[in-house]
């Protein structure tokens, strides 16, 4: 009895090893994605600006993209930013991004939105 016990709890210490150990090859992928990821964020948040600007304009006449735009993108520029801030302190915590789209270079024609970050 005590030896079948002792299988079974070999049997699933491996279960729940052997996942894990397969995830465990993708982590520094994840880690350097995430922290890449952050300093791409923190660095081009400035460029927010005249993106919004551009966007707001097409969208809505150029005097609204010019203020209103500009405006939106200030607030678009500190949110990016911290969110790359954010992501490079956390980069040991691979998450997905707060920013949509992820880098400002993705889809430069799409308002940038705000979600909330979830485990990858």
């Amino acid at each position: 009895m005590k030896k079948m016990i002792q299988a079974l709890l070999m049997i699933s210490i491996l279960f729940f090893a052997i996942p894990s150990l397969v995830l465990a090859d993708e982590y520094p992928d994840k880690a350097l994605e995430k922290l890449g990821t952050g300093l791409a964020n923190a660095v081009t948040g400035v460029v927010e600006i005249p993106k919004t600007m551009t966007i707001t304009g097409n969208r809505d006449g150029v005097i609204h993209g010019m203020t209103v735009g500009f405006i939106k993108g200030i607030a678009y520029t500190v949110g990016r930013s911290l969110s790359g801030a954010f992501d490079i302190a956390t980069f040991l915590v691979p998450t997905t991004s707060f920013v949509k789209p992820t880098h400002i270079w993705d889809d430069f024609n799409r308002e940038t939105t705000f979600v909330e970050a979830k485990m990858r």
